[in-house]
């Protein structure tokens, strides 16, 4: 029995996602699991997810932006947040219709296979000029941070600048100094 993805909150879509996914299954995607969820990729990327919610099922498109959307059925479920995503909504398995469901997926694939997408907006690093001054006071620290992927920079930069008072900013750098020596990101042991 297939456990219940986290993306059924509910657990009361079962048979409706299962309609979905095999409808999917008749594609060329691939089915993985991420953030507990079903997804559906082409060549490694993100072309569709299904899942469940209180009153209503999805199938979701990461790029649903890019889609023609004749019928007017997809939502930008987090208006202002999310660029691309677009739900499709459902409240009852009446509602699925395989030749439509099937429509909009081909051309999710073939935008996909086009390279449609968004890109992700690329947030300017947090600078702290007491980071900084520690990094121009200790060499060995320079050197090593300066080893570290541009990521992994970036981790400490905004570890160090969110930290509001200066006895948190102490606290926080003795904390990341032998971190960074050893050439370890700030979040690594979570990955």
């Amino acid at each position: 029995m297939k456990e219940t993805p986290v993306w059924d909150k509910v657990n009361q879509w079962g048979e409706e996602l299962g309609v979905l996914r095999g409808i999917i299954q008749k594609t060329e995607l691939t089915e993985t699991t991420k953030w507990g969820g079903e997804v559906y990729t082409l060549n490694n990327k993100n072309v569709l997810g299904i899942g469940g919610f209180k009153n209503f099922f999805v199938i979701w498109f990461w790029n649903g932006v890019f889609l023609k959307d004749e019928l007017k059925v997809l939502v930008n479920a987090n208006e202002g947040v999310t660029r691309g995503l677009r739900q499709w909504r459902f409240t009852s398995a009446k509602e699925i219709d395989e030749s439509l469901i099937l429509r909009y997926i081909k051309e999710a694939i073939a935008n996909e296979k086009a390279g449609l997408s968004i890109k992700p907006e690329k947030k300017e690093a947090m600078h702290c000029d007491f980071f900084a001054a520690a990094l121009r006071e200790d060499k060995e620290l320079n050197t090593a941070f300066e080893h570290l992927t541009p990521f992994k920079q970036k981790e400490y930069w905004e570890y160090l600048a969110t930290a509001k008072q200066e006895k948190t900013k102490i606290a926080r750098l003795e904390k990341v100094k032998s971190m960074i020596l050893e050439g370890r990101g700030l979040n690594d042991k979570y990955r």
